[in-house]
């Protein structure tokens, strides 16, 4: 499964890189997303896909009985969902702000205006 999922995220950050060197601004925004869903599948993939049971420790033991997820990096990249919708929602109303003053989508216009 790790193959798969490294050539997943391999696709996935060229994509996001091509998006990102487009002219229009919201292909930017599209490739912006991309490069934070595909960073996040990269630190999940690079931490290991294991099924397993909560890392709960019965009482009286050591260490838990059997095959156990590590829980650090499903909390890791859950707090980088939430940083990157953040950035997502500001980058938006940025653009949002910027197509109004300009009305202009193509980047190149945007550094041409006098305003």
């Amino acid at each position: 499964m790790e193959p798969l999922m490294a050539v997943l995220v391999g696709i996935t950050f060229a994509t996001a890189v091509y998006m990102m060197l487009r002219r229009s601004i919201v292909k930017l925004i599209i490739g912006l997303t991309l490069l934070s869903n595909a960073a996040n599948l990269l630190f999940f993939t690079a931490s290991g896909l294991t099924r397993g049971a909560p890392p709960i420790i019965p009482e009286g033991a050591e260490q838990p009985a059997g095959a156990v997820a590590d829980p650090l990096p499903q909390a890791l990249i859950l707090t980088a969902i939430v940083i990157s919708f953040g950035v997502l929602a500001f980058a938006l109303v940025l653009i949002r702000k910027a197509y109004q003053v300009v009305q202009a989508d193509d980047l190149d216009q945007m550094k041409d205006t006098d305003t």
